[in-house]
């Protein structure tokens, strides 16, 4: 059985991990400011679901055998770096698109053009829960980081003769519930800095910002840093 030191001690590790800023912060800061709650708490679910996927697959040692494998590894690797150059790429050509239309030489247009580019870059696909879901999970599923920390971590802290599956679900509902009581944090503070973040201006200014991080962490993972 698990003793409270192990847990005490786990808790200390993923609870620093939790408040780094990373990926995960700017995705759920960057959604909650966009004044979409359900989409934001849907990307809080799909990424802790992703952790519970990782937690209960290290637990059986299947990510074991995925670090041990060069290729598995460098293809789940180069996946998520696409994925992530991908969606900061597209948020980034968005706010592109915005400013480009309100140049002098498309003031011709009467803003609409500019108006439909600032929507496509704040809205994405919509303020629903399961989109949300689904942009979280594939995000964390596609970081072999996460992988390789459980395989690192989390065997340290199962005792011998201990079930593996139940230690592994228990130490990976502690990390869910550090990183839900932080996201709790993040989206109310994006909610009472919302009226300023919904402005046009610094909406583009977010997903600039937000679309960096994003593609910079797929450009990172894609070299293997």
């Amino acid at each position: 059985m698990i003793t409270l030191d192990s847990i005490g001690t786990f808790t200390l590790i993923v609870g620093l991990l939790t408040l780094t800023p990373g990926l995960d912060t700017a995705l759920i800061l960057r959604t909650a400011a966009l004044g979409h709650r359900r989409r934001a708490w849907g990307v809080v679910f799909g990424i802790q679901s992703g952790t519970l996927v990782w937690g209960t697959l290290t637990s059986l040692g299947v990510t074991a055998l995925l670090t041990a494998s060069h290729i598995a590894y460098v293809i789940l690797r180069w996946a998520g770096a696409a994925y992530l150059v991908w969606m900061g790429g597209r948020l980034l050509w968005a706010t592109w698109r915005h400013a480009s239309s309100e140049s002098p030489e498309a003031a011709g247009t009467g803003g609409t053009t500019g108006a439909r580019a600032e929507t496509e870059a704040g809205r994405g696909a919509g303020d629903t829960l399961l989109g949300g879901w689904r942009q979280g999970i594939v995000t964390n599923l596609l970081n072999p980081k996460m992988g390789a920390f459980y395989v690192a971590v989390l065997p340290q802290f199962i005792p011998t003769g201990a079930s593996h599956i139940a230690s592994g679900v228990l130490l990976a509902g502690v990390h869910i519930l550090l990183a839900v009581v932080w996201s709790c944090v993040l989206i109310a503070l994006a909610h009472v800095l919302r009226d300023r973040l919904q402005r046009p201006s610094a909406r583009l200014y977010l997903d600039r910002i937000t679309g960096t991080v994003i593609a910079a962490f797929g450009i990172r993972l894609a070299l293997g840093q």
